[in-house]
Formats: structure tokens, C-alpha cells, sequence
């Protein structure tokens, strides 16, 4: 168990050194959790710091359950298992996502407002979060980096549940971890400290 979000970020970033040894680095965070890790990350690696907003698109009756990740420039990745046993229709589904589009649009505006926005392409990408669970939010997000013509992606998480790491380590050039414990239940449960992180805290941050 990690004390908190910043003692996972030292840890990892000392894995990280030995492991990466390309200098042209940019880290990037999944907004909000891993902004935490990412500046102290990029601190350690001496790289620029972004972040990319991405937002898990709810079930029409139980937003807890999520059926899609939306993320910058139009990009989706819907879980088609939940999908298809809940026969939602396109229409359907496309309202939905444009619903959490629009409130990621909104997100994404508040922290890169008055910003420079450090370039990502030819760049090897340091994708940040403090937990992985189904991997659907760090998939997306490693999608929309694609499009953005980046030269590899690391994936770096102090936890990843076993089975997700098994399932998607093949998206990512190299995963780096610390933990990938076979029960998983929240990325919480693995921190004695774990706030949530607000809008101030990530633009104090970045």
C-alpha cells in the first residue's frame, strides 16, 4: 500500500529512471489523479508536463457503469460486451457521448486555459495515472495519442490490476508498475491517502 499519490510518484519515478533513457519526454497525465504523479515525474525525468482529459461515458440507468471512454479529438473506446446487453441503439449512444464529450470539452478548457501546451509529436509519451483498473480510460487515452503522431507510449502506474495489465499491455510499448495485484477492487484501496483532486489543485500543478 502507498501512503499517497506522491509517495507512489517517487517510487515510480525511480523505476523510471533506470528504465528510460530517451530524452525527448513529455509526460502525460489522465486528469485529475495523475497530475499529481506526473509533475513529480516529469520534476525527476526533467520533461515538460500535459494532461489529457478524457471522460467514461455512463449507462443510461447507471452512470456508475461505464460503456465508453470519450477523449480529445473525437476519440471513443466503448466497452462493446456492456454495449451489446444493453441494446442501445446508435442514436443512443451518441447522445451519451455527447453529453460527456461536452463536459470533457469544458474540463479541458479550465486547465489549459493561459497555457502552453508542450508538442507531442516525434515524442515519447510517459502516459500517467495513479491507478489502473479496467485500463479504459489509459486505452483511450493512448488512442487519442496516436493521433497526435507521437513516437511510443509508456504506460506508468505505481497499481494495475493483474488481468487488465494482461489484457492490455499489447496497446503500449513498454508498462511500467509497481504493483499488479490479482484482487482489485478500486484504485483507492491501494493508497492510505487518497483525496479527491480539484480543478485548482491540477492548474497549481501543471
Amino acid at each position: 500500500m502507498f501512503e499517497s499519490r506522491e509517495d507512489a510518484a517517487l517510487k515510480l519515478s525511480i523505476k523510471l529512471l533506470k528504465i528510460v533513457k530517451n530524452k525527448n519526454v513529455v509526460v502525460v497525465s489522465l486528469a485529475k489523479g495523475g497530475v499529481i504523479l506526473g509533475r513529480i515525474i516529469a520534476n525527476y525525468l526533467n520533461s515538460p508536463l500535459d494532461i489529457v482529459a478524457v471522460k467514461k461515458i455512463g449507462a443510461p440507468d447507471n452512470s456508475e457503469l461505464a460503456i465508453g471512454v470519450v477523449g480529445p479529438k473525437n476519440t471513443v473506446v466503448w466497452n462493446n460486451d456492456i454495449l451489446n446487453s444493453l441494446n442501445l441503439n446508435k442514436k443512443e449512444r451518441d447522445e451519451l457521448k455527447k453529453i460527456k464529450e461536452n463536459e470533457r470539452r469544458a474540463q479541458d478548457a479550465i486547465f489549459n486555459k493561459r497555457r502552453l501546451l508542450p508538442k507531442l509529436f516525434k515524442k515519447t509519451i510517459i502516459l500517467v495515472d495513479d491507478g489502473v483498473a479496467t485500463g479504459a480510460t489509459v486505452l483511450c487515452a493512448r488512442k487519442y495519442l496516436r493521433k497526435e503522431k507521437v513516437n511510443q507510449v509508456i504506460l506508468a502506474v505505481p497499481v494495475i490490476a493483474a488481468d487488465t495489465l494482461k489484457d492490455i499491455k499489447k496497446y503500449f510499448d513498454i508498462v511500467i508498475f509497481l504493483k499488479k495485484p490479482k484482487i482489485f477492487y478500486a484504485v483507492g484501496q491501494f493508497y492510505k491517502k487518497f483525496p479527491q483532486i480539484t480543478d485548482k489543485e491540477v492548474i497549481k500543478l501543471l
